[in-house]
């Protein structure tokens, strides 16, 4: 990987996190709102729609989310929760793939933007974070909004256009009728450009 030109003050940045650890602590501590808080945020990926019987490689249960005026769906056994609103700690001279990084349960965990993988600008604007991974957490989605579990039948899906197969690659299985992205859980997990170095020389 190339390196990013840029200083980091490494101190700085594990003094934030370190802040914010005790902060989400603090806020865990607390009795029913801060229960129900979580509840809500991990209400969306606990809900699912009428059964619908199952056909092998045909349908596929999603989680449809926007983010920088794109709308994907991601299958929902790669989420394993939604941070309503998590705070983030940028890192100065990172690529725009990476938005900050932040904390959860103590273990520090990188949020990205999709739209460069796309050829697009980086959105300023912050919303819920789609927690990624298959055993454990990997990487978090910055999105603006989460919008509902759905039932995706292969059949409804078109192939992605080749422009977007030439920026986004094996990231997108098919898009629906409506233009929804439909990403691969397991090329986004292994796309080099969401694996970060984060080490006190820079950002890789």
């Amino acid at each position: 990987m190339v390196k990013r030109e840029g200083v980091i003050d490494w101190q700085q940045v594990r003094a934030r996190l370190e802040a914010l650890e005790r902060a989400t602590e603090a806020r865990d501590s607390l009795t029913d709102a801060a229960a129900q808080a979580q509840l809500d945020a991990r209400a969306l990926i606990l809900a699912r729609p009428p059964e619908v019987p199952a056909l092998p490689g045909s349908q596929r249960e999603v989680v449809r989310f926007r983010a920088a005026g794109q709308t994907y769906a991601l299958e929902s056994r790669f989420i394993l929760e939604v941070m309503r609103a998590p705070e983030l700690t940028p890192l100065p001279g990172s690529p725009p793939l990476l938005r900050g990084l932040t904390l959860l349960r103590g273990e520090v965990l990188p949020v990205v933007e999709l739209a460069p993988l796309f050829g697009r600008p980086a959105a300023n604007a912050s919303g819920p974070v789609l927690v990624v991974g298959t055993a454990r957490a990997e990487l978090g989605l910055r999105t603006d909004e989460v919008s509902e579990v759905a039932v995706l039948t292969g059949t409804e899906l078109l192939p992605a256009p080749p422009s977007l197969e030439e920026e986004a690659g094996a990231l997108v299985s098919g898009v629906s009728p409506d233009g929804t992205l439909v990403l691969e859980g397991e090329a986004l997990l292994g796309d080099e450009r969401l694996v970060f170095e984060l080490s006190e020389e820079g950002v890789a």
